[in-house]
């Protein structure tokens, strides 16, 4: 990670995991299930019936943020990791294209969803560290976060059983505020808390970077706008990790840089938080950020590829 400033980058922790109670799972099912999601989602749904896990959007047709899932298979469904307090507007949207379609949507709340983190982590499921990878666990299903090498792994296990059984694997217990903290200083987005529905887009939230879309898997539902973005180099915004030495501030704030808005707070951890910032504010000699009262510094985790600074400024 690149540092414009003091840095709050995490060594690398003890084992934990913990809980993520706004997120929810939907099952998939039915024999087109497969082609179905290959004509609407970002990624490429070929790569979950080859046995992995793919993070994946499903856009407007204009190409601006609506969803962001896991995929992953598991018996006879394709199960997507989603937001739970919006999955059934997840399910209702993905109904509207299912016309004749073999396709049905349930929502599922026998397993819960989590995440762990750490040293390691990836052996303790005994686990290669290889991205998407998935393993039967239990009942449930656990697979490496695809997005990040580091990143972790997530977990979808019976609800009653999760705690114990991920404690027998060496684990300890953390609160989703401590896995917050860990994923936004990676710079991980989570869903409408970092990514405003109808109008962010993929590229300004690392969605290529991070594997979230697939260049070559032909056309799905907002891949013109996606496209064109790409290649035209219309970046003027990205998410990013902030750290500061104050009280967390409130989503929705604006980040100010010589007395004018230049990004706005999105998901808050303990001492750090991210913010979509004009790339612009981070040009050499450009004034400090703040947040309220507060200087904030700006950090660019090295998995993030930034245009030029000259392309950057308009």
């Amino acid at each position: 990670m690149s540092s414009l400033g003091p840095t709050f980058t995490l060594a690398m922790p003890d084992l934990h995991f913990a809980p993520l109670p706004h997120r929810g799972l939907i099952a998939v099912r039915g024999d087109d299930r497969g082609a179905f999601l290959q004509g609407l989602v970002s990624n490429d749904v070929r790569k979950v019936e080859a046995g992995l896990a793919a993070w994946a959007a499903f856009l407007t047709p204009q190409g601006k943020f609506l969803h962001e899932f896991f995929m992953f298979g598991l018996g006879n469904a394709i199960w997507l990791e989603c937001e739970r307090e919006r999955r059934a507007d997840l399910i209702a949207q993905l109904s509207k294209f299912k016309l004749r379609a073999k396709v049905q949507f349930d929502a599922v709340d026998e397993l819960a969803v989590g995440a762990a983190w750490g040293r390691n982590v990836t052996a303790a499921f005994g686990l290669r560290d290889e991205s998407g990878m998935v393993t039967a666990l239990g009942a449930g299903v656990v697979f490496v976060d695809p997005r990040l090498k580091g990143a972790g792994v997530r977990w979808s296990l019976l609800a009653a059983n999760a705690p114990d059984v991920l404690g027998e694997l060496g684990l300890q217990a953390a609160l989703p505020s401590d896995y917050d903290r860990w994923r936004v200083s990676l710079g991980l987005p989570d869903g409408s808390r970092d990514m405003e529905v109808e109008k962010a887009i993929l590229l300004e939230n690392g969605f290529d970077e991070l594997g979230g879309l697939d260049w070559d898997k032909g056309c799905y539902l907002g891949q013109e706008l996606t496209a064109r973005t790409h290649y035209r180099g219309l970046i003027r915004k990205r998410l990013l990790p902030v750290g500061f030495d104050a009280d967390p501030p409130e989503p929705g704030a604006d980040v100010m840089q010589d007395g004018k808005p230049v990004g706005v707070v999105r998901s808050v951890g303990p001492g750090c938080a991210l913010v979509l910032l004009r790339l612009d504010a981070l040009a050499p000699g450009a004034g400090d950020l703040l947040i309220g009262s507060t200087t904030v510094t700006p950090q660019v985790p090295g998995w993030v590829k930034l245009p030029e600074q000259t392309s950057a400024s308009g």
